[in-house]
C-alpha cells in the first residue's frame, strides 16, 4: 500500500484523539529493552526513571516527543548484572548518565504511525526511527485525560560505541514502550 495514498484525515484513524501536552505516568509506563545473549537466550530489562514529554498537535504529524532515561535506573532482575550494565564496559554512567530520544518528525505508514527522530546515548547520537501504535485516548475521572501509546525500535548497540560483550552478546537490542501518559493543560 502505498502511504501517501491515504486521504482520509489522520486523526481519524485515532479515535478519542486530543491535541495538547502530555507527561508519561510512571506508575502506568514502561521503557524497556531485551537483547540476545549466548545465541540461546534473551535478557531483559527496563529503566524505572523516565521523563517522556508527548505534545500532539491538531494535526498528528506535526506532533512531537521528547524522552529522557536515567541509565541508573536500569532493572533486569539482576543486582550483579545492572551494576554491571552501569559500569564502563557498558553505559558508563557515571560519564553518560541519560540517554535522551527527540522526534524529528511523525509519518502515517500502512501500517501506522513512524516516529523519526534522534537517539543520543553513550554520547553518541543516531537516528532511531521508532514504529508507533495509538492505543487509546480516554477520559479518566481522576487525571482527566490520558493517552496510551506503544512504539518499538531496534538500535545496534555498537552504533553508539557499547562494544563489551564480545560475541556472546548480540548486537541488536530490542525497545519497547508502553507509554501512558497524562494530559496537562
Amino acid at each position: 500500500m502505498n502511504e501517501t495514498a491515504n486521504t482520509a484525515p489522520a486523526t481519524a484513524a485515532i479515535p478519542g484523539y486530543v491535541a495538547g501536552t502530555w507527561k508519561a505516568d510512571p506508575a502506568h509506563s514502561e521503557i524497556a529493552f531485551s537483547v540476545r545473549l549466548l545465541m540461546i537466550s534473551k535478557t531483559r530489562g527496563r529503566f524505572t526513571t523516565h521523563d517522556v514529554t508527548l505534545v500532539t498537535d491538531e494535526d498528528p504529524l506535526r506532533s512531537s516527543v521528547t524522552a529522557t532515561i536515567d541509565l541508573a535506573s536500569i532493572d533486569t532482575g539482576n543486582e550483579k548484572r545492572d551494576n554491571h550494565l552501569q559500569a564502563t564496559d557498558y553505559l558508563d554512567v557515571d560519564t553518560y548518565p541519560t540517554m535522551s530520544y527527540r522526534s524529528t518528525g511523525i509519518r502515517q505508514t500502512a501500517d501506522g504511525w513512524a516516529v523519526d527522530g534522534e537517539l543520543t546515548l553513550h554520547g553518541v547520537t543516531r537516528q532511531v526511527p521508532l514504529t508507533l501504535k495509538a492505543n487509546a485516548f480516554s477520559s479518566d475521572q481522576r487525571d482527566g485525560q490520558r493517552a496510551s501509546l506503544s512504539a518499538t525500535a531496534e538500535i545496534n548497540r555498537r552504533d553508539f560505541g557499547i562494544d563489551a560483550g564480545g560475541v556472546a552478546l548480540s548486537n541488536k537490542v530490542s525497545i519497547s514502550l508502553e507509554i501512558q501518559a497524562v494530559l496537562h493543560k
